[in-house]
């Protein structure tokens, strides 16, 4: 008799809370500025910034996506022989900070090319990669060290993202200085 009264009562709180419920009037909003939110135009003036914010410059040295900056040699076999001809490092000898340039080099090249840039970075000692040139053994000049970071060369990736351009050319006369040594 109690399962009875049990079911009984279960249906019945059941039919209770469901015809409470009118489909034909929307629920509550607890927070209705999350469900309702304001748009505001581009560069139109917003209440939730400071009056000038909305059109800031971008920060200095920032480059916007999709722009490209001046580099005067193609990604191609004719670009990287004429960078390797011509293409001369602004940097000269006081500029150049060994330091940083040999932990550029440790970061970004050294997995691959060495610390000695012998080719037998811990990469190759592991076997990931195969066949990575000794700096001694290349006819390579700086510019064809710079069009290589800035694009890559065969299963060599881009390292321009990752890199200023000074930071490209700090790199490039560390690997200089590998190969004449």
């Amino acid at each position: 008799m109690k399962r009875v009264i049990n079911t009984f009562l279960v249906l019945a709180v059941t039919l209770v809370i469901v015809s409470c419920n009118d489909k034909r009037t929307p629920n509550l909003q607890f927070m209705p500025n999350m469900y309702e939110a304001v748009p505001y135009e581009t560069y139109m003036s917003n209440p939730n910034y400071a009056p000038g914010m909305e059109e800031r410059m971008p920060v200095a040295g920032t480059i916007a996506r999709g722009a490209e900056f001046a580099f005067e040699y193609d990604n191609s076999i004719e670009g990287y022989e004429l960078a390797k001809a011509n293409l001369k490092s602004p940097l000269d000898s006081t500029m150049v900070d060994a330091d940083r340039a040999k932990s550029l080099y440790t970061i970004y090249c050294a997995s691959c090319h060495g610390t000695k840039g012998d080719g037998q970075g811990d990469l190759v000692k592991n076997e990931k990669f195969l066949g990575i040139p000794n700096y001694k053994d290349r006819e390579i000049t700086e510019g064809s060290i710079y069009h290589t970071i800035m694009y890559g060369k065969n299963m060599m990736g881009s390292h321009s993202s990752q890199l200023t351009e000074e930071e490209r050319w700090q790199v490039t006369a560390y690997v200089q200085e590998l190969r004449n040594n």
